[in-house]
């Protein structure tokens, strides 16, 4: 499938591996329309192709009428990727006493219902479009993590909410398939993202080692370079695809 002259919707558009998603799409021609808070778009950068619009993915009225504005956009709506999430660390039990239950909902409300709020939605605009060769009108890329697979003491909450992400990833390609719609899933392993800009470069270089080729976090560029193989490459679909230099995670 070709981006160019088609719409792409990304969540978390604003920072991380959806900025850099946003940027690769639209570098190949799509109108992107980057989901984000406020706080996260007032200090993202202008790229031209990309639109973005102010979102919560754990609002579904927000999330129909941003999905809606990229449907209306005057091309069709092909591509959608679900970069949106969070992901602090607790452990069960601690000195301070149990896992808060607040914050463990509220991880799987953003990461996994927030993921699967627009796999749906996208999915009703994108059925409506007219199909291409194969009958295929379109993609979805959801983002799950390593952590769906070795998650470490302390993340909890945040490997259940990306296991759920890994889990639905076939379900739902099985379910869009009448409607020519494929569904992957990337899981990246540790990428240089905002979140690790506060930590030192010594803990940084720590976390580097653990990579057994190429020793080194990973980009937020091979990320999107990933997703537009996946748009493009028609008969990968239901996959969950790990982008970790073979990293496997240790307990801690």
């Amino acid at each position: 499938m070709q981006l160019k002259d088609t719409a792409a919707v990304v969540t978390g558009g604003a920072s991380g591996l959806g900025a850099a998603t946003a940027a690769a799409l639209a570098a190949q021609g799509a109108t992107v329309f980057a989901l984000d808070l406020p706080s996260s778009i007032e200090s993202a950068p202008a790229v031209d192709g990309v639109v973005y619009v102010e979102a919560d993915v754990t609002d579904e009225a927000q999330v129909r009428a941003a999905v809606g504005t990229a449907a209306d956009s005057g091309v069709p709506l092909r591509t959608v990727v679900s970069c949106a999430g969070i992901g602090p660390s607790m452990r069960i039990l601690s000195k301070k006493g149990t896992h808060d239950l607040g914050l463990y909902a509220k991880v799987v409300q953003i990461n996994l219902v927030g993921t699967f709020t627009v796999l749906a939605v996208s999915a009703e605009a994108i059925a409506k479009t007219e199909p291409l060769e194969d009958g295929q009108r379109g993609v979805i890329i959801n983002t799950a993590s390593v952590a769906a697979f070795e998650g470490q003491v302390g993340q909890v909450a945040y490997a259940s909410s990306k296991g759920g992400v890994v889990g639905m990833t076939l379900p739902a390609a099985r379910d869009l398939a009448q409607h020519g719609i494929r569904v992957n899933t990337i899981a990246p392993g540790i990428v240089e993202t905002p979140m690790l800009a506060t930590v030192s470069e010594e803990f940084r270089a720590g976390l580097a080692s653990g990579v057994p080729f190429p020793q080194r976090l990973g980009r937020p560029e091979e990320y999107a370079r990933l997703v537009t193989m996946l748009v493009e490459h028609d008969y990968l679909n239901g996959e969950t695809i790990r982008m970790d230099g073979a990293l496997r995670m240790a307990p801690r």
